[in-house]
């Protein structure tokens, strides 16, 4: 007489989008890079404003002294064109870190978080 022995094996299914395995590379780490991303452009963005703020100051003092002369419409030109490359970088790291994972939520909610934190 031989007995077999019935041993199941609990194996999570590739479907199973509660498993841990599934919401750390799909949903967690995702979510910590854009985390990051949004922190650190949150931070470099104020960096470049302050940058900026103090370049502008410096122009103001020296057309005081008389040394150069600022024309509203060219400074006003400068501001727009520094806008918009803040959008188009804005507008790139959303839409890269929305590839990361195949809906792009978790990275890109990451760096909303990131950006309102920073």
């Amino acid at each position: 007489m031989t007995f077999i022995k019935n041993n199941s094996i609990d194996v999570p299914s590739a479907n199973d989008i509660f498993s841990s395995d599934f919401m750390i590379g799909n949903v967690g780490t995702p979510f910590a890079i854009g985390l990051a991303v949004g922190y650190f452009a949150k931070k470099m963005l104020l960096i470049a404003l302050f940058l900026c703020g103090a370049a502008i100051v410096l122009l103001f003092v020296s057309e005081h002294f008389g040394i150069t002369e600022i024309s509203n419409v060219n400074l006003q030109q400068a501001a727009d064109s520094a806008t918009d490359a803040v959008k188009q970088s804005g507008d790139f790291l959303v839409k890269r870190l929305s590839s990361i994972t195949s809906k792009g939520v978790s990275a890109a909610g990451g760096f909303f978080v990131g950006f309102k934190l920073g």
